[in-house]
């Protein structure tokens, strides 16, 4: 079978590999499709990935269980999230697969076929199609679901979205199906456009403008209620904290490393709450598939479409700030 391969510095190949061969516990799945993620960049922006590749939102058909697997039958359409847990443990009990101390990640899913977890895989209703199925099932709209759902302050009016990448443009969706009043915040302009037409009230670029003053002056030198890093970058860490209001939150979707914060002036002088919101917990699916029943739009997140084969233009154009989501479609592997 094909599957990309991560050569670092912006270069990726199309590998043959072997099909994957189920475990104890496992699945192989036929993808339909794929979705790219921010956290891809660098992989593909810097030393790349020696085996595999790090995608890791995809859907498709199984074509073959592994010893033990009984929830799960050849021809079912299906949904894998990467985080799965050891299946006893008291948060595996509760569906929350990212809080056991044993969980596990899988990846390589930009391939013809890929190796799940059988308990991480969600059967899909046929109402359900692939790209929202891919959303639903993978960081696309789980994060900004499960982001919403660690909101721990009341009467959230206003939000201000630091990065406007896939992520941050879920939760413009997210947050304004609350009908919230949405900023966002990113160095692309066209990844601004994309918020406006999502729902944001208005968009900032941070080499144009004073973004925390900006945001002042629009909640009446206040600040805003709730901040949420989806950028992933120091500098925006630090803004969360000068932009958001006395009581009010910062909520961190974007993985990064140490940065310094001033316990008394950011925290406790200002009675601030810091939260974070990782992936989403597999028990969360059954409230995201209501909310798309009833008719919200999480297939407005995709921007563009590509073949398989043209997964390097999809990349390209991702790491240039000018894409929402993308999807990779496996044609002629799935209808």
């Amino acid at each position: 079978m094909k599957r990309l391969k991560f050569c670092g510095n912006g270069e990726l190949q199309m590998e043959q590999v072997p099909d994957p061969v189920p475990g104890e516990g496992e699945v192989v799945i036929r993808t339909a499709c794929s979705a790219i993620c921010g956290s891809e960049m660098h992989a593909y922006r810097n030393e790349g990935m020696a085996e595999g590749n790090p995608g890791h939102e995809a859907v498709g058909t199984v074509v073959a269980v592994g010893a033990g697997v009984k929830e799960l039958v050849p021809g079912q359409r299906v949904g894998a999230s990467p985080v799965a847990g050891c299946g006893h443990c008291p948060a595996c009990r509760a569906g929350k697969y990212t809080w056991c101390p044993e969980w596990r990640f899988y990846g390589s899913m930009h391939a013809e076929k890929f190796l799940a977890a059988a308990n991480a895989c969600r059967p899909l209703p046929d109402d359900l199609d692939w790209e929202s199925g891919v959303l639903l099932t993978g960081d696309g709209f789980g994060v900004p679901y499960h982001t919403a759902q660690n909101v721990r302050i009341d009467q959230v009016k206003s939000v201000a979205i630091f990065g406007a990448g896939p992520i941050g443009l879920g939760n413009v969706i997210m947050q304004n199906h609350f009908k919230r009043k949405v900023f966002v915040v990113d160095l692309s302009a066209e990844r601004l456009e994309m918020a406006l037409r999502l729902g944001a009230v208005e968009g900032f670029q941070p080499q144009r403008c004073d973004v925390i003053d900006e945001l002042k002056r629009r909640t009446g030198g206040n600040g805003v209620d709730l901040c949420i890093e989806a950028a992933g970058q120091p500098v925006t860490a630090k803004n969360c904290f000068a932009a958001v209001r006395r009581g009010g939150q910062v909520i961190f979707n974007g993985e990064q490393g140490e940065v310094p914060f001033s316990i008394s002036e950011d925290f406790i002088r200002r009675d601030i709450t810091a939260t974070g919101s990782w992936f989403y917990h597999f028990c969360e699916f059954d409230a995201m598939y209501k909310l798309w029943k009833e008719g919200l739009a999480v297939d407005s997140l995709i921007s563009h479409r590509f073949a398989f084969d043209d997964a390097p233009e999809a990349y390209r154009l991702f790491a240039a700030g000018k894409t929402a989501k993308v999807i990779v479609s496996y044609q002629g592997k799935e209808k």
